[in-house]
């Protein structure tokens, strides 16, 4: 009989050159057309455009920001069950450096979409005053570049050390990101509360809320998860990871995505019921806009799309365990993601749902290049963590 470990040595370690060219080249064409639509769109109507395109390219940034999270948080707590998902999360988190180049359109565009404080009309209004030495271009530019730079370096570094331990059987880079999992996280949390602020919520710089980076957060590790589910899947149905992944993986992480979504909805549930308990004029006029002629239509499907029906549907332990199941609430929860960013958004320049081809623009740019560089990252490094020291334990770990 092979041991566990011999099983491990004969699985496939790589995609297959064909299989990981055809990913490759597909993905670019979808990167080409994505950006070519959203050049179309700029000349088209650059307003508009602005605020899809800020869109598009949260939706993308905070998936990658979940990818990261799970990467910290693993070699945080030394996580075993998650040894192969982290490779796919290291993967995800590799979009993070290509959103420095993708910011560029929203810096450049920025006049149009922070028009309230960035406009010429902040200079008669008594509350941007006060606001001003935080909310003020120069200040607001150096914070992104801060926040790009901050996720980037993180998410290179732990790619670049996952590996460093692919190489070798001594377990000094896995010792080095536990040890750098701490203070990481510390970052990493400031940075997507401060970015929630300055990107979506000043948008409407009069309203606020202290939990918005939470919120914002939420959205990013449910959103990440899904895709996570959705890559283990089409790794099974490849036949790859057959040693260190399999349906007790899939149950892991349908279990995590069914415990974020609930997080989800406490924080959205919770952002509300305080605001509507105060009643204060400058903070309910957020959810006013949003409850206003066909938006309301949106939060209702907020509500039943990104917590009712995943909730029921995730709450069984067949469906955290069906391939079938576990993918639709995945791509489910995906669509809702970038609803929920759509309606942070725009209701700031449309006060009623209108639906155009440029919104569509602004996603496929961003999620073009994001799939690009994820295809990339999966076509050179290996479909798991070499050398891991939980490796064989993640292969053994099985849900009761």
């Amino acid at each position: 009989m092979k041991s566990h470990g011999s099983a491990l040595a004969e699985d496939t370690k790589v995609l297959d050159p064909a299989v990981a060219k055809r990913l490759v080249s597909g993905s670019m064409v979808l990167a080409i057309v994505g950006v070519a639509l959203s050049a179309a769109a700029a000349v088209s109507d650059a307003k508009r455009f602005a605020f899809s395109y800020l869109t598009g390219f949260t939706w993308l940034v905070t998936i990658g920001l979940g990818a990261l999270f799970f990467v910290i948080i693993q070699h945080l707590t030394r996580a075993r069950w998650s040894a192969a998902a982290r490779r796919h999360m290291e993967w995800m988190s590799g979009v993070l450096p290509a959103c420095i180049v993708l910011f560029l359109p929203v810096a450049v565009l920025a006049h149009d979409i922070y028009h309230h404080w960035m406009g010429p009309e902040a200079e008669h209004d008594h509350v941007l005053h006060a606001k001003a030495p935080y909310l003020n271009p120069t200040f607001f530019y150096i914070r992104a570049v801060v926040f790009l730079a901050a996720w980037a370096g993180l998410a290179l570094w732990f790619i670049k050390t996952s590996r460093a331990q692919d190489k070798s059987a001594d377990f000094r880079p896995t010792a080095r990101m536990r040890a750098g999992a701490a203070p990481a996280v510390i970052v990493f949390a400031l940075t997507i509360s401060f970015a929630a602020f300055d990107w979506l919520m000043s948008i409407d710089p009069h309203w606020y809320s202290t939990i918005f980076g939470v919120y914002v957060f939420a959205g990013s590790a449910t959103s990440s998860l899904s895709a996570l589910a959705l890559i283990t899947i089409a790794l099974h149905k490849a036949g790859l990871l057959r040693t260190v992944s399999n349906v007790e993986r899939l149950h892991d992480i349908g279990k995590l995505l069914f415990g974020f979504t609930i997080f989800w909805a406490y924080i959205a549930f919770s952002q509300f019921i305080l605001i509507w308990y105060a009643n204060i004029p400058e903070e309910t006029i957020f959810y006013l806009h949003r409850w206003e002629g066909s938006w309301n239509v949106v939060s209702l499907a907020l509500l039943f799309g990104h917590f009712v029906i995943p909730f029921l549907v995730l709450l069984s332990r067949h469906a955290k365990r069906s391939p079938l199941v576990l993918g639709a609430a995945s791509v489910l929860l995906l669509v809702m993601h970038y609803v929920d960013l759509y309606w942070i958004v725009m209701p700031n320049v449309d006060h009623h749902l209108h639906l155009s081809w440029i919104d569509l623009a602004g996603l496929l740019g961003p999620l073009g290049v994001g799939a690009w560089v994820l295809s990339l990252q999966a076509a050179k490094s290996p479909l798991y963590p070499l050398n891991d020291p939980h490796l064989a334990d993640a292969a053994r770990i099985d849900n009761p």
